[in-house]
């Protein structure tokens, strides 16, 4: 039986992070990507020194659950900003 409850499928995205008191809340940023280690495939960070803040790129393979868990943990610390761009649907579900 096929499935088209999206939040059970596995979804491909990028996970947009701008952290702007760098040494009051990155410490706390890398906690919850640890956590959610399983989903991470990639990430890249740039300290912007002069602005005393981070930007960050996360690339996630993983349910719309588990996504929305982490980016909902990750917005709620304080001075991080989040957003999130997700595939529609996996390549794979594609219908000709």
């Amino acid at each position: 039986m096929m499935t088209t409850d999206l939040t059970n499928k596995r979804r491909l995205g990028v996970i947009a992070i701008v952290i702007k008191e760098r040494d009051e809340s990155y410490s706390a940023v890398n906690e919850i990507l640890h956590l959610y280690g399983q989903i991470v495939v990639g990430r890249m960070g740039i300290p912007y020194k002069d602005r005393n803040l981070s930007i960050m790129a996360i690339i996630v393979d993983g349910t719309t659950d588990e996504i929305g868990a982490m980016t909902g943990k990750l917005g709620r610390i304080k001075h991080v900003a989040v957003k999130s761009m997700l595939t529609d649907k996996d390549e794979g579900d594609e219908q000709n």
